[in-house]
């Protein structure tokens, strides 16, 4: 017995010799896709400083443990984790990323994911840092817009907070009309509604650029409708943010951008003394970005934290040439004279957490995080020679000069207020899943939102007070939160996969009002202009706290029919406390002609219930129409005026959706997708156009009304809209290493059109002519077309060789068309049939302003000095392309009448042109 108990430990003593002691490893790493051996491959030991690089045969040798795991990975290949088991020699299979080929996606489907060509709906797998780093691009809203086929967007410029959340559309839809998850979860909207600006307009929507973009490892983004599945806002999609999981791994981003805009930057003019200017290379951006991950228990639990931290200053964009005798030379604009960008700051982190939980059948989760936004934007300009109304003046009527704020220029004094944002959002998800039974899975979790919206005028006045003025006002704000609760259960049945599962939303939203100065006029005599100029307050009259709550009930189904053959099937029933039920339906399938080509087609029912926002938002604002400063109110859906016009209670929107498309993977390097796509809409909720307390020829209930309230125009949210939107997405992916070189090549394009099938007017708004157009004027029905351009198609090319990259990327926008306000005619600055007078007088055409089609190159090169430190520098918008100018040839003295009072309308490509930068990435 003594020696069997002597040769067991003898044993053990080996076994831990043989676990513990160093040894050299060798082994090849390869492209799994096509054997090609891969060069700069980073290998090292987990948990400890140990690491290499393969040769140009794809070779390495290592010491390790025969204990150790090896960590192999290298930037567009999907990481590995190999345990040594006492190998010596280890070789390596790498799948490729950047093809995203093989990747599986999780959204559209409650089973385990399948891969991306696969799916029965088209999915675009974005890794965020293959699309962010070699771009200037410093938003997530900004590197989808150029990576994804279908998703537009358009920086907004001083428009009242549309430029703090960047709006994106999804195959020319709403901004609101697409859900966004976060690790498969519900993300709360912001609390901001468009009012003002050319896109999305009476629309919320979720402020994507709060997710810290190092937290972030992929975007899937499922271009189908999703209803039926996910709920409300999934009309037109779902994007779900993947967050990191990655542990033992520290990645530190640092960024400078900056733009270089040699033809329209005022500071090239400074010399004519009409504008606000910076300085030569404006919209100066640095960016830092750091994640880690620590890991948990001993059954792969994992804690990552992230963070960014961006600081960008002002851009000051104007047409420089005033010569109205050659080609682009236009007036002076004095409508705006600070326009461009505005400076901000933004700073937040977040936390993505799983612990397995007992025997690790069951795991805890956590996710969340906080970020806070500020930002300082110039309104419109204010004129003392066209509006002393505006300007504080002493008891004679002369002006009281503020020399901090006020400034000189040709024949006139100006002002230009300042709008400041400061936004802070929070959000925290926390949850439990887990396994039961044979083939059960369970999932329990818990999501909470806020976003709240806070507005400042600084650097201006109420010029009501004269003397005793504030510059420096609170403005009030709003919020809006969201909690969801959600319960699902899934079972694997042979070839089907069966889910279903219950879901509870709470959701409140209020305005709060800003300090009295903000909104109250002080001159008796009303002479003088109400509150503070730039952003009038939120009145305590404007003051609301609603809530909602709404419940529903889900099944879900796939079912492989055959090899070849998928079916999925999805219905929802929902019921809200504020407008009542819905129930949605989707069927999807995809069948295998060859291993390689696939069809895939989906049918379904959709559903956005009108937001809280939409429904009580409410506020007092100064417009510039036409050149005509006006004092317009936004009334919330239970307001008098709201009432007596004949708008009923918000309801739901409703769709009808329907893909068809096919997948082709002619070679193992090569993929092809297209699908096309039919979006039909009822019952679209718009902000109307105004109407005036001027018009006698009203409903006379109206006219009272709307009178009663002191104001120039009243306008309101209604469900005004049935649209159809049908177009075609376009994919061609071509990705290729040999040796230590490597090639790729996507193509993305999106061809997509909208009809507007009918414009429901209420009945006492339907009297005239005049009074159907100020409901949803020709000009709105435009700004609503133009949420997306028509044609947009993007070009990537990518050569590498050793550690060095080159890359280009080549956007084209199809050409866009709207309506200014109109300066001439009876209906002048309503936006109703516009007209300007020709210069050269007793003409009038229409006020059609044509953006026209245009390409954009993006060039990088980067360098890896070794497997801790990669460098990228490059240009964006290399040629300093703009949108044209937003004026009717023959009538350059009627320029400036767009929605953003500048040069051009903020369309297609932007208009700050050439963007330079440069990005250094640490991994350790």
């Amino acid at each position: 017995m003594s020696t069997k108990i002597v040769y067991c430990l003898a044993m053990l003593c080996l076994c831990l010799t043989v676990a513990t002691a160093q040894q050299k490893v060798t082994g090849k790493v390869t492209d799994a896709a096509t054997g090609t051996a891969l060069e700069g491959i980073t290998v090292r030991v987990k948990l400890s400083s140990s690491g290499t690089l393969t040769n140009k045969s794809g070779e390495y040798t290592i010491e390790a443990k025969g204990s150790d795991i090896l960590e192999v990975s290298a930037i567009g290949f999907t990481p590995q984790a190999i345990a040594v088991n006492g190998r010596s020699v280890v070789d390596v299979k790498l799948v490729s990323a950047v093809s995203e080929l093989n990747q599986i996606v999780l959204v559209g489907s409650r089973g385990t994911g399948r891969a991306r060509t696969e799916t029965a709906v088209p999915v675009d797998v974005i890794p965020i840092a293959q699309a962010a780093l070699p771009t200037a691009k410093t938003d997530l809203t900004a590197v989808l817009n150029m990576a994804a086929p279908s998703l537009n967007y358009n920086k907004q410029s001083g428009s009242d907070g549309a430029d703090m959340i960047d709006l994106a559309t999804l195959r020319g839809l709403g901004p609101d009309q697409t859900l966004v998850l976060v690790n498969g979860k519900r993300r709360h909207q912001t609390a901001f509604v468009a009012v003002y600006g050319t896109r999305g307009r009476g629309n919320s929507g979720t402020d994507l650029n709060a997710i810290p973009e190092a937290a972030i490892d992929r975007v899937e983004i499922l271009r189908d409708g999703a209803s039926a599945q996910y709920g409300s806002d999934a009309i037109a999609g779902v994007i779900n943010i993947i967050l990191k999981k990655d542990v033992n791994h520290l990645n530190v981003t640092a960024g400078y951008a900056g733009y270089y805009d040699h033809k329209y930057n005022t500071w090239f003019g400074r010399k004519q003394s009409e504008y606000q200017y910076g300085v030569p290379i404006d919209g100066n951006t640095g960016t830092l970005g750091l994640s880690y991950g620590l890991p948990l228990g001993k059954n792969g639990g994992f804690l990552n934290f992230s963070g960014n931290f961006l600081m960008q200053g002002k851009t000051y964009r104007q047409n420089l040439n005033t010569d109205l005798n050659s080609k682009d030379g236009l007036p002076v604009n004095s409508v705006r004279r600070g326009a461009g960008d505005g400076s901000r700051v933004n700073g937040g982190g977040m936390i993505n957490l799983e612990v397995p939980l007992g025997t690790g059948r069951t795991s805890l989760y956590a996710f969340g995080g906080y970020n806070y936004k500020s930002s300082d934007a110039f309104a419109y300009s204010r004129s003392f020679a066209g509006h002393p109304d505006r300007f504080p003046t002493d008891a004679d009527g002369k002006l009281i000069f503020f020399k901090d704020i006020m400034y000189a220029v040709p024949g006139d004094t100006i002002f230009d207020p300042h709008i400041q944002t400061h936004v802070s959002d929070v959000s925290a998800a926390v949850g439990v899943k887990g396994e039961f039974g044979e083939g059960w899975t369970w999932d329990v979790s818990n999501t909470l939102g806020r976003n709240n919206f806070h507005f400042f005028g600084d650097k201006t006045f109420n010029a009501s007070l004269g003397a005793k003025t504030p510059t420096h006002f609170d403005d009030g704000g709003f919020s809006f939160l969201q909690n969801t609760t959600n319960v699902t259960f899934t079972k694997a049945i042979n070839t089907l996969n069966l889910a279903f599962g219950a879901e509870y939303r709470y959701e409140r939203y209020s305005i709060y009002a800003g300090e009295e100065a903000s909104y109250t006029n002080y001159d008796p005599s009303f002479n003088k202009a109400t509150g503070s100029q730039g952003f009038p307050g939120y009145r305590p009259s404007d003051e609301v706290a609603a809530n909602r709550g709404n419940i529903a009930g889900y099944v879900d189904a796939e079912w492989d029919v055959t090899k070849k053959w998928l079916i999925g099937a999805a219905v929802r029933a929902e019921n809200y406390s504020d407008f009542g039920f819905t129930t949605n339906y989707k069927l999807a399938t995809r069948y295998k002609i060859t291993n390689d080509f696939n069809i895939r087609a989906s049918v379904s029912t959709g559903f956005r219930a009108p937001s809280l926002q939409q429904i009580n938002y409410s506020s007092q604002y100064t417009n510039v129409q036409g050149g005509t400063i006006s004092e317009v109110k936004i009334a919330p859906n239970y307001n008098a005026i709201t009432r007596a016009a004949g708008i009923p209670d918000l309801k739901q929107e409703k769709s009808i959706n329907a893909s068809l498309g096919f997948t082709w993977k002619p070679s193992p390097v090569l993929t092809l997708t297209i699908d096309g796509y039919y979006v039909k809409v009822k019952d679209r909720i718009v902000l109307s156009g105004q109407f005036s307390a001027s018009d006698t020829t009203l409903d006379a209930e109206v006219y009272n009304t709307l009178n009663s309230l002191h104001i120039d125009n009243a306008q309101f949210f209604a469900n005004a809209v049935n649209t159809t939107n049908y177009g075609v997405d376009l994919v061609v992916d071509y990705n290729k290493r040999w040796g230590n070189q490597h090639f790729r090549g996507l193509f993305t394009g999106n061809i997509q059109h909208m009809n507007i099938d009918q414009i429901n007017v209420p009945a006492k708004l339907n009297d005239s002519y005049v009074h159907r157009q100020s409901f949803f004027s020709d000009r709105e029905q435009r700004f609503v077309k133009a949420s997306a351009p028509p044609v947009k198609m993007g070009l990537n090319l990518e050569y590498g060789i050793n550690k060095i990259s080159f890359g280009s990327h080549l956007t084209y926008f199809g050409q866009i068309s709207l309506f200014g306000y109109g300066y001439s005619g009876d209906l002048a600055g309503t936006g109703i049939n516009p007209i300007v007078e020709l210069d050269e007088g007793g003409k009038t055409v229409p006020e059609l302003f044509v953006y026209k089609g245009k390409v954009v190159t993006d060039v990088y090169a980067s360098y890896k000095f070794n497997r801790h430190i990669n460098w990228f520098i490059g240009v964006d918008n290399l040629f300093n392309v703009h949108p044209d100018l937003g004026y009717v040839k023959g009538a350059k003295l009627s320029a400036f009448d767009g929605e953003a009072g500048g040069a051009w309308d903020p369309v297609q490509m932007g208009v700050n042109g050439m963007r330079l930068f440069t990005r250094v990435v640490l991994d350790f």
